[in-house]
C-alpha cells in the first residue's frame, strides 16, 4: 500500500496522512492515532527518500561514540538504552546513524554532519563534567538530547537522567546501616559526570555515617566485568579488607562476584555487595520479588525512549525551551548485603 491508497483509505488527502504519519503538531492527537492505526493494520512503509525529499529533513539520528569511551558506552547498557531509543526512532519513521569517531576528529565529525545533513539530530552520549559537545552543537543548530547531564554547563540544554547522587548515597547509607565501617568503592569512569555523581553520593554517604574514605578501597575504570574482578581482588588481598563494597554497575559486580567466590567467601555474610543496577534486558539481576544484588535499579531502555521522545519534539520544534527529565530507580534489597561480619 503507498501513500495514495492510504489516504483513500482513510477518507484523508495525502497532505494530512503525511503529517500525521510524521508527526506535525498541526494534526490532532485524534487524527494522528487514526492515521498511525491504519498504517499498521495495512503494514504501511513509507519511503524514506521521499519523506526526505518532502520533509526537507534526513530522518536519521546521530548517535557519536568517541573512540576513548567505545569500551564505556558500546556494551549491553549502551544496547539497552538503543533499543529502547530505537522504538521511538522506528514509529516515527526515523533511521539511525551510529558512528565511532577518534576523539581529536569528534568537531570535525559533527561539523560535517551538520554541513551535509546527514542527520536531524544528535543523542550525546557519556557526557563529561565540562563537556564541549553541548556548546559545539548549540552553536551548530543541531537539535540534541544528551544522556546523562555536564554539571559545569551553565547553559540550558535537554538531558535525561537518573539520580546518580542519591542512588548511590542510599546504596552506602544501607551499608552503614547495617554497620559495615570498612566501606570500598568500585567506581565508573570519574571523568565522565555520572561517575564524579556517584562517588560524590558515596563520600556524603560515609561522610554522614561519621567514616573517612580509604584511599586504597576507591577505584575508578570502564565498567567491565574483567576490572570489577581485578579491583574487588586488589582491595581483598590488602593487609585490612573492606567488609563492604558498593559498585557502579551490574556488569562489574559480577566480577566482583567471582572475585569473593574464588576466595571462598559468601556474599551477604563475609561480605557485602551493592550496585547500581541498569534493570538490562538480558542481564536481569533475578527478578522484582527476588533480587539477587541489593541494588539501585533504573531502566536504561526506558532512558532511551525518553530521550528520543524529547529529541523528537526538539527536532519539531527548535527553539522550543529545554526539556529535562530524571528517570526514577528504586532501591532493592538482595541476598548480597547483610550486617558487618563480627571483628
Amino acid at each position: 500500500m503507498n501513500l495514495k491508497q492510504l489516504s483513500e483509505h482513510l477518507g484523508l488527502s495525502q497532505t494530512t496522512v503525511s503529517r500525521a504519519l510524521n508527526g506535525y503538531p498541526e494534526v490532532s492527537e485524534k487524527t494522528r492515532q487514526k492515521v498511525m492505526k491504519a498504517a499498521r493494520e495495512a503494514n504501511y512503509q513509507p519511503n524514506t527518500r521521499a519523506r526526505s525529499l518532502a520533509t526537507g529533513r534526513a530522518m536519521a539520528i546521530g548517535h557519536v561514540i568517541p573512540v576513548s569511551t567505545q569500551h564505556e558506552m558500546v556494551n549491553p547498557i549502551f544496547g539497552d538504552f538503543v533499543a529502547g531509543a530505537g522504538e521511538v526512532y522506528s514509529a516515527r519513521g526515523y533511521d539511525m546513524l551510529l558512528s565511532l569517531v577518534p576523539d581529536r576528529d569528534e568537531e570535525a565529525f559533527y561539523r560535517d554532519l551538520r554541513i551535509k545533513g546527514n542527520v536531524d539530530g544528535i543523542v550525546v552520549h557519556g557526557p563529561r563534567m565540562a563537556d564541549p559537545r553541548i556548546g559545539l552543537l548549540d552553536e551548530l543548530g543541531l537539535p540534541f538530547v544528551v544522556h546523562g547531564r555536564a554539571s559545569e554547563v551553565t547553559a540550558g540544554y535537554n538531558y535525561v537522567d537518573v539520580s546518580n547522587v542519591r542512588a548511590m548515597r542510599e546504596a552506602t547509607t544501607h551499608l552503614t546501616d547495617l554497620g559495615h565501617r570498612r566501606i570500598g568503592l568500585i567506581n565508573g569512569l570519574e571523568t565522565l559526570d555520572f561517575g564524579n555523581r556517584r562517588r560524590r553520593g558515596f563520600l556524603e554517604a560515609l561522610e554522614h555515617a561519621g567514616l573517612t574514605a580509604n584511599p586504597a578501597w576507591m577505584t575508578s575504570d570502564d565498567m567491565t566485568e574483567a576490572y570489577g574482578f581485578d579491583a574487588a581482588n586488589a582491595m581483598l588481598s590488602g593487609a585490612e579488607q573492606p567488609t563492604a563494597l558498593v559498585v557502579s554497575s551490574m556488569i562489574t559486580a559480577l566480577g566482583v562476584r567471582r572475585a569473593v567466590e574464588a576466595r571462598g567467601l559468601i556474599l551477604g555474610r563475609d561480605i557485602s555487595v551493592v550496585t547500581f543496577d541498569d534493570d538490562l534486558s538480558y542481564l536481569r539481576n533475578g527478578t522484582d520479588a527476588e533480587p539477587v544484588f541489593t541494588a539501585a535499579r533504573s531502566s536504561v531502555r526506558e532512558a532511551g525512549r525518553r530521550v528520543a521522545d524529547i529529541l523528537m519534539a526538539r527536532i519539531d520544534a527548535p527553539l522550543a525551551p529545554p526539556r529535562t527529565e530524571m528517570i526514577p530507580y528504586r532501591f532493592m534489597i538482595g541476598a548480597t548485603s547483610g550486617p558487618a561480619p563480627d571483628g
